[in-house]
């Protein structure tokens, strides 16, 4: 892909404070519904995009939250520091793989799901979307 035609998809927190430029087409999209993005999200699910740490650039402060997801997994949740959205995953200068989180779009009709992961306990509620991949563990 040549850089005139490089997709480039721009977001950020509820306030502005906490921005992100992301290059490029992620490497997948879609819904977890994993019990701690649920309450992570207050939500039934996580919207997510992942992309590798070297086609983002993301300015602005944030707070990061660890949460221990056993079996020697930690999850690193970023959130402005100023209006506290939740608006990454992953460690700044440490991680080769970020998550955005799609709702932190700027224009967020070009998120398109294609995998719904961690299913086997979502509430009836949290619908899956029809013509996404369903995995009742992770992606791999």
């Amino acid at each position: 892909m040549n850089a005139a035609s490089e997709q480039t998809l721009t977001g950020g927190c509820l306030c502005g404070a906490l921005r992100y430029e992301a290059r490029g087409e992620p490497t997948f999209t879609g819904h977890c519904y994993c019990s701690d993005c649920r309450k992570a999200s207050g939500s039934g699910f996580i919207p997510f995009m992942m992309y590798p740490a070297a086609q983002l650039t993301i300015a602005g402060a944030s707070r990061v939250h660890e949460t221990d997801l056993g079996g020697g997994r930690v999850a690193h949740r970023n959130s402005c520091s100023v209006c506290h959205s939740l608006v990454f995953g992953g460690v700044r200068g440490e991680s080769e793989w970020h998550t955005l989180y799609a709702g932190t779009l700027d224009k967020p009709e070009r998120f398109v799901p294609t995998v719904a992961i961690y299913t086997q306990g979502k509430p009836d509620w949290a619908i899956v979307p029809e013509g996404v991949a369903v995995r009742a563990r992770g992606t791999s």
